[in-house]
């Protein structure tokens, strides 16, 4: 539980005639991580099984018609794979046919509205401009400007002194089209420089603007209702054949890793040799099945070899109950072959610190329902981990809200006289705290900050120091004894010289000669281990003490953030009238927002504190991700 699973490295050595039957029981064990043959003098690289070049254009297609049709991971009942392979290349070929032709179709559709957008574009800055385009040309003797001018410009007065034999058109939209002769051209061309003039190109159509838009209009709303028409069509397929598709894509990813398998086996003119690891536990079921299948013809055996732990492939060895926070683990990185595993203490401190910095029932209830609703919609490993951890924490949270007695904010027992959300229930006295303040239950966060400030530094050194346990360990199998007291022990002998020296200050030892003389063993201890560089590192020990004083701050936060809310809402609800809506919007968005931090904000700083504070402790992480042969099911059964 706190180590990963004890790989075994094992070679298995067999003829071509039963390399179909191996790769078809290892898939089905899914248990061998297969390490890629990089080719040598002997042997080579082997080439993929019949059918596997088929099988990847059918899975390409596949693909292709899924993106088209836009087909999401879903979680149907699963279809059995002998019977969907008896009908694959037909309904493929069907289904290929049909949605080649609804493609076709849409891409001609869309082109079609791509042109007459571009039409619309063209012609709608000459909108109301009351002339045929086909007139605007094919003359000897007139030239036609179309263009504007600078605002404010009177073109037609500025003709007056040229000529007045012209033709002006004007838009809607500023936009004027004018005819001269070719004789005044090069004047007119002057004139309109002058005012700025930006010329348009008249479109080469025939007809007026307002009635070629008002037909490319009715031509797009046509276009329109063809493409919905589509999509409904697209919609219907996707319907029909999402189950068939989602199957066939995995059995065909199966089919396909399965005839691929021998591109990274070693192989000869009539051998092959597969180099992997396997989990000790499961060595003999899968040296019997592979036996078995192939009538004693693949040698499967450990190797004898040294290996090198930086290469054994890491699988996690949980119970199911920690499962979920291998997630956590994933973030940072997984554990090497040699190390402690830390999800185990991340399961019981990631929960608890959560817990402590929410606490209120609330929000916890709130947050549960979410998770379980959240688990229950949304399937896929992620999710499944991600709202179990929620669970879990929220749980946790459950029970400080109750030793807190605090619900949305509100304090449930009455305090020095002020009255809780239940009638009746008063604070109790249990025994005196620090800073004169006193033990009560339910504990109330705001009136005890000084002991609980003092509970979660102690709860930090605690955290701290299992971490340093856990680097002794690691250390000692790595290095020996004499670096694990020096690099770990060493810390947790300072920490002692430190309140050593800390009670001497407050009179509760005579003297604080025992402190300074751990406190200096320590430090030589840390120079000797690590060099000069540990002396600098020594306040790191108090800061990282200090860090877990987030437990209680943020945690106050929250709770001055649900009052503030609280507060709000209760002024306008005594205000009557329609302020009592607006309390309630107050109330009910406010602790929305809350709800919403509460998510964020405790597990941000749990996570440091296991990351940060925990994990630099003891832990390097850098293993590599064990990855064993063979597809999960989802779609598909045998």
């Amino acid at each position: 539980m706190l180590k990963p699973k004890q790989m075994s490295k094992v070679l298995l050595t067999g003829h071509k005639d039963v390399l179909e039957p191996t790769i078809e029981t290892l898939h089905d064990l899914h248990a061998l991580h297969i390490e890629e043959y990089v080719g040598e003098d002997y042997f080579h690289i082997g080439t993929p099984l019949p059918g596997a070049e088929d099988d990847s254009k059918k899975l390409l297609k596949l693909r292709s018609i899924a993106s088209f049709l836009g087909i999401k991971k879903s979680y149907p009942e699963p279809i059995n794979a002998r019977q969907l392979s008896s009908e694959l290349e037909g309904k493929l070929e069907t289904l290929g046919g049909v949605v080649s032709r609804k493609l076709e179709r849409k891409s001609q559709i869309e082109t079609d509205l791509k042109d007459v957008q571009t039409g619309m574009n063209e012609i709608e800055a000459f909108s109301g401009v009351p002339v045929n385009f086909e007139l605007c040309s094919g003359y000897e003797t007139l030239h036609v400007f179309a263009g504007t001018v600078r605002k404010g410009a009177d073109v037609r007065a500025g003709l007056k002194g040229i000529t007045d034999e012209y033709q002006f058109f004007a838009g809607d939209t500023g936009l004027f089209i004018l005819a001269v002769p070719v004789k005044h051209m090069e004047q007119v061309t002057d004139l309109l420089a002058e005012y700025e003039f930006g010329e348009v190109k008249i479109p080469a159509i025939s007809g007026t603007p307002d009635d070629l838009i008002s037909e490319l209009k009715s031509r797009q709303d046509s276009l329109t209702k063809d493409i919905e028409s589509l999509s409904s069509e697209i919609d219907s397929v996707k319907a029909e054949y999402e189950e068939f598709i989602l199957a066939s894509e995995e059995l065909l990813s199966i089919e396909t890793q399965k005839k691929e398998a021998p591109l990274v086996f070693a192989t000869s003119e009539h051998t092959f040799v597969i180099d992997g690891w396997i989990p000790d536990d499961e060595f003999e079921t899968v040296r019997s099945r592979v036996e078995e299948a192939t009538g004693n013809r693949v040698y499967v055996a450990k190797a004898e070899e040294p290996v090198d732990e930086a290469n054994v492939p890491i699988e996690y060895d949980n119970p199911k109950i920690v499962k979920p926070m291998e997630a956590i683990m994933n973030l940072y990185a997984r554990p090497r072959y040699n190390e402690i595993d830390p999800t185990t203490f991340v399961f019981i401190a990631f929960p608890l610190f959560y817990g402590m910095i929410l606490g209120d029932i609330g929000y916890a209830l709130i947050l549960l329902g979410i998770s379980l609703y959240g688990r229950s919609k949304l399937h896929g490993e992620g999710w499944n981990s991600l709202f179990t951890v929620l669970i879990y924490c929220n749980i946790v949270t459950l029970f400080f809200g109750i030793l807190y007695a605090e619900f949305l904010g509100f304090p449930l027992a009455g305090i020095h006289g002020h009255p809780g959300l239940i009638p009746g229930w008063e604070t109790i006295e249990l025994m005196p705290g620090l800073g004169g303040e006193h033990i009560t239950y339910p504990i109330h966060r705001t009136h005890l900050v000084t002991t609980l400030l003092v509970t979660t530094l102690l709860i930090g050194v605690i955290h701290i120091n299992v971490g340093l346990i856990a680097g002794f360990r690691n250390v000692l199998a790595k290095h020996g004894m004499k670096a694990a007291v020096l690099e770990k022990i060493a810390w947790i002998v300072l920490q002692v010289g430190i309140f050593l020296l800390l009670f001497g200050m407050m009179g509760v030892v005579a003297s604080m000669v025992p402190g300074a003389v751990v406190f200096a063993l320590a430090v030589i201890m840390l120079v000797a281990g690590e060099g000069g560089t540990a002396i600098m590192e020594i306040p790191s020990i108090l800061s990282n003490t200090l860090s877990y004083s987030r437990l209680l701050a943020v945690g106050l936060s929250s709770i001055g953030i649900a009052t503030a809310v609280n507060v709000m809402a209760g002024m306008m609800f005594d205000s009557g009238g329609i302020f009592i809506v607006v309390a309630a919007i107050i109330f009910i968005l406010g602790h929305a927002l809350n709800t919403a931090l509460s998510i964020i904000a405790p597990g941000l700083h749990a996570l440091r504190l296991q990351y940060v504070e925990f994990f630099t402790k003891f832990y390097e992480g850098g293993g590599k991700i064990y990855n064993p042969f063979g597809y999960n099911r989802i779609y598909t059964e045998d």
